[in-house]
């Protein structure tokens, strides 16, 4: 198994997704909680704002370039470096195609390369990104991926189908595409609070903790960081979700009890390794599984 101190388990992440100014989501979380981890990051910003927009409607700047600049990247010589591609919130539809010629150059580099889709396309209250940019992620970039990362919304709208229960939200994670799917905001079997539910082909787990009421945005971009960080050093399934979950929640719930409106990262770094909060983890029924018994 590879450990820290492995330049395997070091290798560059390219993580390509929005930047804001104030604040700690989009890149802004991902690339911090993957330094942190010990990974050097080449950062792609596929929209720039001055803060988050649930803060207020402000200046919305797409790079009109990204086509190329994605170009540049798939044929840089250090491409060799690279371990993985994280993808999250795109600024306009078109840059799916970029993002996914991106990744097709990083495999071929480097055949054993992860590609991470965190969907960003919507929450509870519904998508909150173009249908053709949300379309674009369905089409283009989730059938490339090893590993998405959507909540329990997104899941929902990128299968066209709904789950009512955690029971019906197993058997749509494992119908889906890609085999690995983490999903986040997914219902709790404790009383009052939340997890992340991952399923793979084999077996299903759920990582639950209490409920953060009015939680700073930027908990599923962290997560995505997080999960693949702990991939890239060949952690079990069950060991990546559950510290991943830990190590956000324990965030999550200092930056609340702080008062911040944002997530505080760099007050925070050590939970990002070293994570301290109890978190339980259950193995849950799969559908496969309980076929062949």
């Amino acid at each position: 198994m590879q450990t820290e101190t492995d330049p395997k388990a070091r290798r560059a992440v390219i993580v390509v997704s929005s930047h804001v100014v104030r604040g700690t989501v989009g890149n802004r979380a991902a690339v911090f909680a993957l330094e942190t981890l010990g990974h050097p990051v080449w950062a792609v910003p596929t929209v720039i704002l001055p803060w988050h927009p649930g803060h207020g409607r402000a200046t919305r700047i797409v790079p009109q370039d990204f086509a190329a600049l994605m170009n540049d990247l798939a044929g840089a010589p250090w491409l060799g470096e690279v371990g993985a591609v994280l993808s999250g919130y795109l600024g306009e539809a078109a840059q799916a195609a970029g993002v996914a010629s991106l990744v097709a150059a990083v495999r071929a580099r480097s055949p054993g390369a992860l590609y991470v889709c965190d969907p960003v396309i919507g929450d509870a209250g519904g998508l909150y990104v173009p249908e053709a940019t949300a379309a674009a992620i369905r089409d283009t970039l989730i059938p490339l991926a090893d590993v998405a990362t959507p909540n329990r919304f997104e899941l929902e709208w990128l299968s066209g189908r709904k789950a009512d229960d955690l029971a019906a939200l197993v058997a749509l994670a494992a119908e889906a595409r890609p085999a690995r799917m983490l999903v986040t905001s997914a219902y709790p079997m404790l009383a009052g609070g939340t997890g992340n539910l991952l399923v793979t082909p084999t077996q299903a787990l759920l990582a639950e903790h209490r409920l953060v009421e009015r939680p700073p945005n930027g908990v599923g971009d962290l997560t995505a960081a997080l999960f693949l960080a702990r991939l890239l050093r060949a952690e079990t399934d069950e060991k990546a979700l559950l510290s991943t979950t830990a190590a956000v929640y324990e965030v999550l719930a200092r930056a609340v009890k702080r008062g911040g409106d944002e997530l505080q990262l760099e007050v925070d770094a050590a939970s990002l390794s070293r994570p301290m909060a109890l978190v339980r983890t259950r193995r849950l029924g799969h559908p496969a599984r309980d076929r062949r018994s």
